[in-house]
């Protein structure tokens, strides 16, 4: 009995200490901290958009006597209307227009540009790509003025190609950035054994390069979608016309039209920024997984 209790007792302890040990393990601080941090700025990035949401759902009497609280009853009228409304399928359709013409045209100019770039040695090859990485330090804002002016000379303005090509233009350095090192990374190998099957170079490029690429293709035309959708500058100066307007526009027009009807504003607003929002949660880990690939590569 007592030898038994001798193997049985330190074992204990030992145990105990074990036990100790993981409960006070250092990171678990920092990581705590780390959380609390992650925590507070989602709060501050989804607490105006839950605002927004939530007083589409209020009265006017309710928001000027409460503007921080809660619907008190729930009214869905607000959204009703804007949803019956005519100026919001304008704006919804002109905006998917748009969006979808931009996507397509970074996609296949940014493929194709890339491809070049990654697969081929020629002279100024360097050059061509900081060029095209020199692009992404020149906003929207900065040009402007001369885009407004080309565009005019070549007589797009009140148009939505007259904002899609812009667009086009000013997503493509982004796209490549992206695109290159994907396209960069295929091995040699498989195109000496394409071209040894006897594929064209063409064929090797829509049956091999695109399939191999797929995730930064879906991560660029995501990007391009998105910064269409969201975009406000070049609809700006570009459009005149209401009938045209894209939702950012529509939600300014709106706002100006309405602008004693808060809480409609608010259901206007709210359901301008729903289909981002979807697309963008559906897929965000195609996102993340085209651009870790991108810098992998």
């Amino acid at each position: 009995m007592s030898s038994t209790t001798l193997l049985v007792v330190p074992s204990a302890r030992r145990r105990r200490r074990v036990d100790s040990g993981i409960a006070r393990r250092p990171g678990d601080g920092s990581r705590a901290i780390t959380y609390l941090c992650a925590v507070v700025l989602i709060a501050i990035c989804m607490g105006p958009v839950l605002y927004i949401v939530l007083g589409g759902f209020r009265t006017n009497s309710q928001i000027t006597a409460d503007p921080s609280g809660f619907p008190a009853p729930w009214v869905v009228t607000n959204y009703t209307e804007v949803l019956a409304s005519g100026t919001f399928w304008q704006a919804m359709a002109s905006s998917t227009i748009t969006a979808l013409a931009t996507t397509a045209g970074v996609v296949a100019l940014g493929l194709m540009a890339s491809y070049v770039i990654a697969r081929y040695d020629f002279m100024g090859k360097g050059a061509l790509y900081a060029l095209f990485a020199a692009g992404l330090m020149f906003p929207v804002t900065v040009a402007i003025t001369p885009l407004y002016l080309l565009v005019r000379s070549l007589g797009l303005t009140n148009s939505l190609l007259g904002v899609i090509l812009p667009q086009i233009a000013f997503a493509l350095p982004t796209t490549i950035i992206i695109l290159v090192p994907f396209l960069r990374a295929i091995p040699a190998e498989i195109e000496e054994a394409a071209s040894i099957d006897g594929a064209s170079r063409l064929g090797f490029f829509f049956r091999m390069v695109l399939p191999l690429s797929l995730p930064g293709v879906i991560t660029t035309g995501i990007l391009a979608f998105i910064g269409s959708w969201n975009g406000y500058m070049l609809p700006l100066f570009i459009l005149s016309d209401p009938n045209l307007f894209t939702l950012p526009l529509g939600v300014q027009n709106f706002a100006s039209q309405y602008s004693v009807d808060t809480a409609r504003v608010l259901a206007f607003t709210s359901l301008s920024m729903l289909p981002a929002l979807i697309f963008f949660s559906l897929f965000e880990r195609r996102i993340v997984g085209g651009l870790s690939g991108a810098v992998k590569g």
